[in-house]
């Protein structure tokens, strides 16, 4: 009888224990529809920033304090690209979520958080 309790009580615990958190990379379908239309908040080496991605492939890139910078977005083989006016060609970053929030990563960056805002907020509110 004892041994049915202490079993009983360590499954009980086993069930009450959170589900660890894992890491998921974005498909093409979720990034679309995570940033089409939203904006991206977050701080990119160093400096705080919104991007907004339009729907028809236009972005908007605007740090605090600086003028806005506008390019093109897409996505592409489970990536985000952008490219700017002095790219040369398009550069090409993952978006991982995990516990809940969302991560640029890249080969050559460590994984950058950000957040999603509904809409065009390039100015905060």
């Amino acid at each position: 009888m004892i041994i049915r309790r202490t079993i009983f009580a360590g499954l009980l615990v086993a069930l009450a224990m959170p589900v660890a958190a894992q890491s998921v990379k974005l498909l093409d379908k979720e990034i679309t529809v995570l940033l089409s239309g939203n904006t991206a908040v977050g701080t990119w080496e160093g400096a705080d920033y919104r991007q907004y991605f339009d729907p028809d492939g236009t972005t908007i890139y605007a740090e605090q304090g600086s003028m806005p910078e506008y390019g093109e977005w897409r996505v592409q083989d489970d990536s985000y690209g952008s490219i700017w006016p002095d790219d040369d060609d398009w550069e090409s970053w993952f978006i991982m979520e995990f516990a809940g929030g969302f991560f640029w990563v890249s080969k050559t960056t460590s994984p950058t958080p950000f957040t999603i805002v509904d809409g065009d907020q390039i100015v905060a509110d």
